[in-house]
């Protein structure tokens, strides 16, 4: 067959209005379902472009061939001693398999392996056609995009997102003939919703970007729309005078909720800046998706940036209805404020104990008695005072009951921060307070304040210990209470901050306070420990590209300090880097098999009369030397230093295993060289299992 030509393919799903959340998460998806389809289907291509807007999904495959490359497949028949008689002449089951061949017996070939012979034959398999395999690859593509909840609509039996309305396909200038989602493709697409509501013939797949934004108003590269709404919102904050603030997840949500982005300032009553600056920054991003705007001294000024989804005739109008749109919202945020502060955190204490914090859990009430208790714990093992913590912990949950967090839930804690000032509570308390959902999110900033690290830990350890209690563990991709979330922000704040805490301890208080009967809680507390542990094995991957033998090997040693697990880490991170490393690796290894396979169990010291060979009276004197030097290090934690002395008991390893038989006849003599053996192994294990290691 001639080699397949190639042409850019272009897939265009037009929908409802997708969620403007979850949109930049379906376009990156669908992009690599759709290449992880065509690679599985053997169809070459240049590389893919993802789109996304408002209402549709898109991706370009760049010079994708037009079928599949001819495959030759090798097959394998019956031995040959099934597919021949003694006469030589060729059974039923050479008959079948020459038929299925497509070739008489004679042409058969032979496949000779250590386990014998067998008859083989090569096919041919021709390729299909891309505009064959495209229809259904693209179903599956969507078919397999993250969404949580499905719809349905018309009579149809497919589900996705939002409804369906046009489906486009594209092969070169030529329309793939098909069917996705119910719908038939065509090379027809659809612009702004209002600037060009009329259909948009695509004449040829490379022109589908630039077209759609000449003709139908629409900025379909996600990336090139966001960069151009960062451009407008800096540029209409500086004609105000100020710059313009807003997170990535806020520029994404813009940018989801755009074809035609035109940003324009507004301004409201100077007087609502006397409400705190977290109230007015969630009224006015989380109900509007504005753009706050401060001046150079990062004091917010009483305007904003507003990203409308085209561009109007008589802007001034626009501007007025959304200043006229964010006056009642700024209103009811004032008046939260001034009814929340008639009561101070301490009085709404009680209220907690009418809340259920979970089925199973009990109230509001008890799981700050809980995170109180905990934070306690932890508070005496760091050496600080409990009383700001256990204080901050029986207020943190009372902002939940104002009228401020319950218009705005972002802003829980937040608010409770205030609200302590507002009532004379000590800073300490209130930072506490403010600081305990830290971190929310995979690189968010960590509490600042020693209260605030306890009351964090104390309230993330609660909510897991909680769950394991009532069987309700994270599985597979199901995470519903943020597990992993708030494991990964205890292990954050404990490693990065430098806190040096008891973990299993914590754990055992943190189940023992659990309003749930458990049968078995040290094996649920192991449950928890491996759980907070294993969000560290990915952190270090990507801080450090560690390799998950490296992580293997400081795990099974289980310490209780997750310091001291970051200690032991980098130890063996910088071990394996010696040039040692390798052969002593090997040497546990192989230790550690040796006594596994001879059951040996320590009872009694070295007898050093025993010692007869000169290596493994050599292999001792290093031994005891090294004990002497590592020790003092391993209290301190200077495991970098241990691992490079251990490193210099090579040669002393090498001689043994080159001179001395372990497994000797004689039982005494064979039991002293285990136990020698045993100590060498114990001595590497004070830091980490080195035999996981592959070195080499």
């Amino acid at each position: 067959m001639a080699k397949a030509t190639t042409a850019d393919f272009l897939v265009e799903i037009g929908t409802e209005e997708l969620p403007p959340k979850a949109l930049r998460e379906l376009m990156t998806a669908f992009a690599a379902n759709v290449t992880a389809e065509l690679n599985r289907q053997h169809l070459a291509h240049d590389g893919v472009s993802a789109f996304a807007s408002p209402r549709r999904l898109a991706v370009l495959v760049r010079a994708l061939a037009t079928a599949q490359p001819d495959r030759e497949t090798r097959l394998r028949g019956p031995p040959v001693g099934v597919a021949f008689d003694k006469g030589g002449q060729p059974t039923a089951a050479a008959r079948a398999f020459a038929d299925k061949c497509g070739a008489p017996v004679s042409d058969l070939g032979r496949a000779k392996t250590p386990k014998g012979e067998w008859l083989s034959c090569s096919i041919t398999e021709t390729g299909q056609t891309a505009a064959t395999l495209l229809p259904e690859l693209v179903q599956q593509s969507l078919d397999k995009l993250p969404i949580p909840r499905r719809m349905r609509w018309s009579d149809l039996d497919f589900e996705f997102v939002r409804p369906v309305h046009w489906v486009l396909m594209l092969h070169g200038k030529s329309s793939i003939p098909g069917r996705v989602m119910g719908i038939a493709a065509g090379n027809v697409t659809y612009g702004h919703r209002f600037l060009a509501p009329d259909a948009i013939e695509v004449p040829a797949a490379d022109r589908y970007e630039k077209l759609l934004e000449k003709d139908g108003f629409v900025l379909a590269n996600f990336a090139t729309r966001r960069q151009r709404i960062k451009d407008a919102v800096r540029q209409a904050a500086g004609e105000t005078g100020g710059i313009a603030v807003g997170d990535d997840a806020l520029y994404d949500e813009v940018t989801a909720l755009t074809e035609w982005p035109v940003a324009l300032a507004g301004t409201f009553d100077a007087a609502f800046l006397d409400l705190p600056k977290e109230a007015i920054i969630a009224t006015l991003t989380g109900h509007q998706r504005y753009f706050p705007v401060v001046g150079a001294d990062g004091k917010l000024l009483n305007r904003f940036v507003v990203v409308a989804n085209l561009a109007s005739r008589d802007p001034d109008k626009v501007r007025d209805g959304n200043e006229r749109v964010i006056r009642p919202r700024l209103a009811d945020a004032a008046f939260f404020w001034q009814q929340d502060r008639r009561s101070p955190l301490a009085e709404r204490c009680n209220a907690l104990n009418d809340v259920v914090y979970q089925q199973g859990l009990g109230s509001l009430g008890d799981r700050s008695e809980r995170i109180a208790a905990i934070a306690a714990r932890l508070a005496g093992q760091l050496h600080l005072d409990s009383h700001a913590v256990e204080r901050g912990a029986r207020l943190a949950k009372c902002d939940l009951l104002t009228g401020m967090v319950g218009e705005f839930p972002e802003l829980q804690g937040t608010m409770g921060r205030c609200y302590a000032y507002a009532g004379g509570e000590p800073a300490d308390v209130a930072e506490a307070i403010g600081e305990q959902y830290l971190p929310r999110f995979a690189g968010d900033g960590l509490p600042a304040s020693p209260a605030g690290q306890v009351l964090a830990i104390a309230d993330k350890l609660d909510a897991i210990a909680g769950a394991f209690a009532l069987g309700k563990k994270p599985s597979g991709n199901r995470d519903p209470f943020g597990l992993r979330r708030s494991a990964l922000g205890i292990v954050r704040i404990v490693v990065e901050q430098g806190l040096d805490v008891n973990l299993p301890s914590l754990i055992d208080l943190a189940l023992e306070l659990q309003p749930v009967d458990t049968k078995d809680r040290e094996g649920l507390a192991d449950e928890v420990y491996d759980f907070v542990v294993d969000r560290m094995r990915p952190w270090y991957a990507d801080r450090m590209r560690m390799p998950a033998e490296v992580f293997e090997s400081v795990r099974v040693r289980r310490p209780e300090s997750l310091l001291d697990f970051d200690a032991r880490l980098k130890a063996v991170a910088a071990f394996v880097e010696l040039e040692p490393a390798a052969t002593l690796a090997a040497a546990n290894k192989r230790i550690a098999n040796i006594l596994r396979q001879a059951d040996f169990e320590r009872s009694a010291s070295i007898d050093l009369a025993l010692l007869q060979e000169p290596a493994e009276k050599a292999l001792h004197a290093a031994l005891q030397a090294a004990d002497q030097d590592v020790r003092p290090l391993l209290q301190r934690r200077d495991y970098t230093t241990a691992l490079e002395r251990l490193a210099g008991l090579r040669d002393a390893v090498d001689l043994f295993f080159d001179s001395v038989m372990v497994m000797t006849d004689d039982d005494a003599l064979r039991r002293n060289r285990l136990a020698l053996l045993a100590d060498l192994r114990g001595l590497f294990l004070e830091v980490a299992d080195i035999s996981r290691l592959s070195i080499g």
